[in-house]
């Protein structure tokens, strides 16, 4: 990619580790319909799908089960109650943020995280005030994998879509940044979800580290 590109990034599972917080949230609905907890390594590929993929893999119902719906704002209130309790930045990707900063590189979010958990998420982890931009799963008409909510990142940044890479740890992501005409990165370190290899995404390039992407940039 030619000039200075500008990096918008996932949230969950790319920037911040906050599968402690949704999985205890999902364990602490089990436990109030007397089920045992699972371990964070069943439920923490599901993150990244967010409250369905949570509350699927928690309790076994899709979408178009008639208990989802009630099911899925218990988890929600639960996951607001405990939002920050363990989320952190990876700790290898608070460096390569420091390296955008000191490069003067401009860097974005974009998630399918509602912005009433995305925001204060953000703003708790001392991240927006460096993130120049974000766009939540509710801030377009459309979610990941659908390319709007990247092209309006790119739309209040005042670049090109081409003048953009994205970095995602879902296959979702990948799509949605070829779909916008993005550069695409998949972050090997995150959930991955329960589909298809990372290496079968179709990605730009596989990240298998935060430090790769300062690689990619030539700005290491």
């Amino acid at each position: 990619m030619s000039g200075r590109p500008v990096v918008l990034f996932d949230l969950d599972g790319t920037l911040v580790d906050s599968a402690p917080d949704l999985a205890g949230a999902a364990n602490d609905l089990r436990a109030a319909h007397g089920l045992a907890p699972l371990p964070l390594a069943a439920l923490r590929p599901m993150v990244g799908a967010g409250a369905r993929g949570m509350v699927g893999i928690a309790f076994g119902v899709l979408p178009d089960d008639p208990r989802f719906d009630g099911l899925k704002n218990d988890f929600l209130a639960r996951y607001a109650d405990r939002l920050l309790h363990s989320t952190r930045v990876f700790d290898t990707v608070a460096p390569v943020l420091d390296a955008l900063d000191h490069a003067g590189l401009t860097w974005g979010i974009v998630t399918n995280k509602a912005m009433r958990f995305a925001a204060p998420l953000v703003d708790g982890l001392g991240l927006s005030g460096r993130a120049r931009v974000l766009i939540a799963g509710d801030t377009t008409p459309h979610a990941k994998p659908h390319p709007e909510p990247l092209l309006e990142a790119a739309r209040r940044l005042g670049v090109h879509a081409r003048a953009c890479a994205y970095v995602g740890d879902d296959h979702r992501d990948m799509l949605a940044g070829r779909a916008a005409g993005m550069a695409t990165l998949a972050a090997a370190w995150g959930y991955l979800g329960q589909g298809e290899p990372v290496h079968a995404w179709g990605a730009d390039q596989v990240l298998s580290s935060p430090s790769e992407l300062l690689q990619w940039l030539e700005v290491a």
